[in-house]
């Protein structure tokens, strides 16, 4: 077996053209690691974060990126219990960036981050699954959604988004899809969406009232920030939530104090560690995702794969919001 391997690293905050290919000595894992064989990675906005330096800690580089994949484990370290080489996992993102990340043909992470793969997936489907739908649940976790509810989804066409959709259409409540232009409104429909609006192309709260009757959304899910959550506070209904799961707008986010007010709505903030830092609410979201992935109620959407020599072409393509779905790299 050789001792290097292709490894994705960064030397500087940067555009997808800091993204290096390097071969590195792989090494041995240590107490509490597993070394895998990566076979496909699941992009995240989170990674085009932490490349570009907006990530919420400053990392040292050189770095090591990349926070989802599948793979099978070559070797593990002293005291890994649940897991043996030849094992096939996926690798959860709940680790750090830098000293980890599996952008690369083989890769230590910690044991900790390894779960099993959704029956009945391949790897290009599993490597996309855990971060968009443990994300995603945030519309029960933290919006307590509920049968009839109106959902706003911003960024929808997000492969977040769309597990937002899924699980929006399997409480029962209406999903509406925020998206910039008309242009995926065909597609977003497809995906289940009740309803869509087009943002730069109309007055949001206003048609958004007019699609509820006046009532408002009581959850909106948004990883976006900035301004822009005034607008959608006014299109949201008395004592609603509005989520805020991302930072995207790049922007301080203002507090809508006034509508807050008159309407009783609560801001949250929400990351998918809400759910997997605690063992008992990681295993019953864990086990309703894998239900809802055998009953057909989520189903993974692949927006575009890229093998692992194109990693810059597929964070171009992360960042040019023409996807509909989920980005995939591929490792041969």
């Amino acid at each position: 077996m050789p001792n290097t391997s292709r490894v994705v690293r960064v030397h500087r905050a940067g555009g997808p053209e800091v993204l290096e290919l390097e071969d590195l000595p792989v090494g041995e894992p240590g107490p509490g690691e597993a070394r895998l064989r990566i076979k496909a990675i699941g992009l995240n906005r989170a990674e085009a974060a932490f490349r570009s330096g907006q990530y919420f800690f400053k990392p040292q580089w050189p770095a090591r990126i990349g926070y989802e994949a599948i793979g099978v484990v070559e070797a593990i370290g002293e005291g890994v219990q649940h897991h043996a080489p030849g094992d096939r996992v996926c690798v959860l993102p709940n680790f750090v960036q830098g000293p980890h990340g599996v952008y690369a043909e083989r890769a230590i992470v910690p044991a900790s981050s390894l779960l099993a793969p959704p029956p009945g997936l391949d790897d290009i489907a599993a490597a996309s699954v855990w971060m968009q739908y443990f994300t995603a649940m945030g519309i029960v976790q933290a919006g307590r959604a509920a049968f009839g509810d109106r959902v706003l989804i911003t960024a929808a066409s997000s492969s977040v988004g769309i597990a937002a959709i899924q699980i929006t259409r399997w409480l029962g409540a209406e999903p509406i899809a925020v998206t910039r232009t008309s242009a995926k409104a065909e597609a977003l429909r497809a995906l289940g969406a009740r309803h869509v609006v087009a943002s730069l192309e109309c007055d949001l709260p206003a048609e958004v009232m007019r699609i509820t009757g006046g009532r408002g959304a009581r959850v909106v899910f948004d990883p976006v920030g900035g301004p822009n959550v005034e607008t959608l506070a006014k299109a949201m209904a008395s004592e609603g939530i509005l989520i805020i799961y991302g930072g995207l707008s790049g922007q301080e986010t203002p507090y809508p104090h006034w509508t807050a007010a008159l309407r009783g709505l609560s801001l949250r903030g929400w990351v998918a560690s809400q759910i997997w830092n605690d063992p008992q609410r990681f295993a019953h979201y864990r086990d309703l995702i894998l239900r809802g992935l055998a009953d057909g109620h989520l189903r993974p959407v692949i927006a575009r794969t890229f093998p692992l020599a194109q990693i810059v072409e597929a964070h171009r393509y992360l960042e040019s919001n023409q996807q509909v779905g989920k980005i995939v790299v591929t490792v041969d």
